[in-house]
């Protein structure tokens, strides 16, 4: 990749102050003290799960669709119908951070109450990394998977196609331990999710082979494929298995919530990001199996005593890797890019808010 003008050394800085900056940001936007707090939360742990396409960094489109009239500040998630076991919400292009926490909350009532609960959410801002929410069912002892699209912004090329069709539509399942921390799976449906191209481009540094092609369909590693005009676009992971599991996850988030899919009547050309998802919440002890967690553990076992390949330092399973990333940026700081960094600072001063000392990289 050819050197850019657009990025520069990067910063460390502790989650405590980040979440401070990020939250004073929020306030002078206009958020309620709860909201922004919600906001910061979100962001600031996806940054400290290592998930960083999806923390703080996105605070400067956010702010262009708050000024493009999209994102609605101080608006909750409404229950636009109660079938018992099936709950619709809209969230009425409130904060994803809020309304999608609501409607989780929502789900874990119910599902306490009735052993399962299906969540249509439609029409919510951005939403941000999904594992937060499975986790959130989780901390509640619940078992839970979650189907994400991204509604009317197409990312992603369909296996076998050149042009951009759907978005990054992620897929996320949890599931409790007793005493341990849960199991999470949670990925974008393409080789990569949108935010790491965003990364990678605001570092100068080239992508991974095989994660995006240009807009005539030639593989490349350039991010600036799919930030600067014509845009290319993202591939599918695992090629037609990521690309059926990417339209399942379209038509049951957008299509199943009352939602929208991605289509030529409903491309959104904004700096909006629309999710709609589709969340099963349900009570292990509905199963009346004693022995579940018994057999979760022995399996886990069993797979993590396999012998090493060369080169493996262990075998994790899932949620493992983004625990691990937390103790280490909890103890060592939380990385941002340069240019990532500026944009922060540029926001607080357009809110009056000075941004903390940072530690150069």
């Amino acid at each position: 990749m050819n050197d850019t003008a657009h990025f520069s050394a990067g910063i460390s800085i502790s989650a405590v102050e980040l979440h401070a900056f990020i939250s004073a940001i929020w306030r002078g936007a206009g958020s309620e003290e709860l909201e922004a707090t919600l906001v910061a939360d979100h962001l600031v742990q996806a940054n400290l799960s290592g998930h960083d396409s999806h923390g703080v960094g996105m605070i400067p489109r956010y702010l262009r669709s708050l000024a493009d009239g999209e994102l609605k500040l101080n608006r909750h998630a409404t229950l636009v119908r109660d079938a018992g076991a099936v709950l619709t919400v809209d969230g009425g292009l409130a904060f994803g951070q809020v309304v999608a926490k609501e409607a989780m909350d929502m789900g874990i009532s119910r599902a306490k109450k009735l052993g399962l609960c299906a969540v249509g959410l439609r029409n919510a801002h951005h939403i941000g990394r999904i594992g937060h929410w499975a986790e959130q069912c989780a901390a509640a002892g619940l078992v839970s998977f979650h189907f994400v699209n991204v509604a009317g912004d197409p990312l992603v090329a369909p296996f076998g196609g050149i042009d951009a069709r759907f978005g990054t539509n992620p897929f996320c399942a949890a599931y409790p331990r007793r005493g341990k921390p849960p199991l999470v799976l949670d990925f974008a449906t393409s080789r990569v999710a949108f935010g790491k191209t965003r990364v990678a481009y605001n570092k100068g540094v080239p992508l991974p082979e095989g994660c995006v092609i240009d807009h005539l369909g030639r593989p490349t590693t350039d991010p600036r494929v799919m930030h600067e005009s014509p845009r290319g676009s993202l591939l599918t992971l695992g090629e037609f298995k990521g690309y059926g599991l990417a339209a399942i996850c379209e038509i049951f988030a957008g299509a199943l919530s009352g939602g929208f899919t991605t289509h030529a009547d409903t491309i959104v050309r904004s700096n909006a990001i629309i999710n709609c998802m589709l969340s099963v919440i349900i009570d292990p002890a509905a199963f009346d199996a004693p022995d579940a967690d018994v057999e979760a553990e022995a399996f886990l076992a069993w797979v993590k005593a396999s012998p090493l390949q060369q080169g493996a330092d262990e075998i994790q399973v899932p949620g493992e890797p983004e625990l691990a990333r937390r103790r280490e940026r909890v103890a060592a700081g939380i990385p941002i890019d340069g240019t990532t960094w500026a944009q922060l600072e540029e926001a607080g001063r357009q809110f009056g808010v000075v941004a903390p000392a940072a530690q150069a990289e």
